[in-house]
């Protein structure tokens, strides 16, 4: 199969808004978009089954949402390919299979159907870290493009790999990149000024780890701007304020440090939920 971006349509207005994200992303990378509406069997199937009617109006309103998503996709990208597939079985594991191949994957934050309730939740636990395919969850889209890229990193060896996308996404887009790394005061009780050199210690050493985790990658894309920020606070609260002025916002599905409670956990109830962008979840390099 061609290379291609996958994104979950369902009918719904954040659906809608996945698939005009997924056409605009799949024409800036030159590939294909495939839109998938999943059915996922309930309780209620058996008596489904036992009046085709109803079967029938369930694939019809599914082939329905993937028609109208395809015309809204190439109007709003005219010079990709677009197909569609109906699938049926449970939303997370066709999500998966669709992904293994895909460039990314790209789902909107709310849903109907199999989505409800799935995207901001559990799509994090579900779906990032067991795929290799970036995720993106699209909630808001700027009107006006921003013209940049945000990304928490912390130094990690597996925060190359979130680097290495948001600086391919930033060259793609010919934005900015503004690069975050984040690091928390240590508990010192009632003498805190006692332990100013320390700070300053510490201060330093996350700084050169900052640095020193972007020289390759600036020297890689030369042409890419680069805005860095090293700052003592919680990496979601840092995310959630730059995702204001940022057209995506990049983490990775594994980390250290202040983000490794952050990227599996808060970050689906906190930048999932807080951003003003675009968010894409990046898996480390052969972690599946």
């Amino acid at each position: 199969m061609a290379a291609h971006v996958v994104v979950g349509a369902d009918g719904s207005s954040p659906s809608e808004t996945a698939v005009e994200w997924a056409a605009e992303d799949a024409a800036r990378r030159g590939c294909d978009l495939r839109i998938v509406h999943v059915h996922e069997p309930t309780k209620y199937d058996d008596s489904v089954r036992a009046s085709p009617g109803l079967h029938d109006s369930a694939a019809e309103y599914g082939q329905d949402v993937l028609e109208k998503a395809a015309q809204q996709a190439r109007a709003r990208a005219p010079r990709i390919e677009v197909s569609i597939s109906l699938e049926s079985g449970g939303v997370v594991e066709v999500l998966r299979r669709e992904a293994e191949d895909a460039e990314q994957l790209v789902v909107g934050s709310r849903g109907l159907g199999g989505f409800a309730g799935l995207l901001l939740g559990s799509i994090t636990r579900s779906l990032a870290g067991h795929v290799a395919a970036p995720i993106v969850v699209v909630k808001e889209v700027p009107e006006q493009g921003r013209g940049e890229i945000a990304v928490g990193y912390d130094g990690s060896e597996h925060s190359a790999t979130t680097l290495r996308y948001a600086f391919e996404e930033a060259a793609r887009r010919r934005a900015r990149l503004h690069t975050i790394h984040t690091w928390q005061m240590p508990m010192m009780g009632l003498y805190t000024v006692a332990y100013t050199p320390l700070l300053e210690d510490i201060m330093a050493a996350e700084q050169c780890t900052a640095t020193n985790a972007l020289s390759p990658w600036r020297e890689k894309y030369p042409g890419v701007e680069v805005k860095q920020t090293v700052s003592c606070e919680h990496p979601v609260a840092a995310l959630r304020d730059a995702s204001a002025a940022a057209d995506l916002v990049v983490v990775g599905s594994r980390g250290l440090g202040a983000f490794e409670s952050a990227v599996l956990g808060s970050v689906s109830h906190g930048v999932l939920h807080h951003a003003h962008c675009p968010v894409a979840v990046v898996n480390a390099d052969g972690e599946e």
